[in-house]
């Protein structure tokens, strides 16, 4: 699945300034997989991944050299979301602001539909 116009996920510049720092020094080719996968404190939680491997259900997103990939199943999780960088005085980390999402948990990291 490769992206289209009207993207069922975005990055922001923040995240895209990020993830290319992130895969500076990793091989040719290296994607960000963003996952959802059952468990943490709500009941599903999202995962970040170093990739060298596409799979063929994948969105690739493409942003300002850096590639972002979300699989088929944790898509129907994330469709209308915004992957972001936060950096502030609590920490630094990636946020997704998902609409489908209607409770989540103070790590931001862990979400339920």
């Amino acid at each position: 699945m490769t992206e289209t116009l009207e993207h069922p996920v975005t990055v922001s510049d923040r995240a895209a300034k990020r993830i290319a720092r992130i895969v500076a020094n990793e091989p040719e080719g290296t994607a960000l997989r963003v996952s959802v996968e059952g468990g943490g404190c709500s009941g599903l939680q999202y995962k970040y991944d170093l990739v060298t491997e596409r799979e063929d259900d994948d969105l690739v997103i493409e942003k300002n050299g850096i590639a972002v990939l979300i699989d088929s199943v944790s898509l129907q999780y994330m469709t209308g979301s915004e992957i972001d960088f936060v950096d502030d005085l609590i920490g630094q980390s990636f946020q997704i602001t998902n609409p489908n999402a209607v409770a989540g948990c103070g790590c931001g990291t862990s979400f339920t539909i």
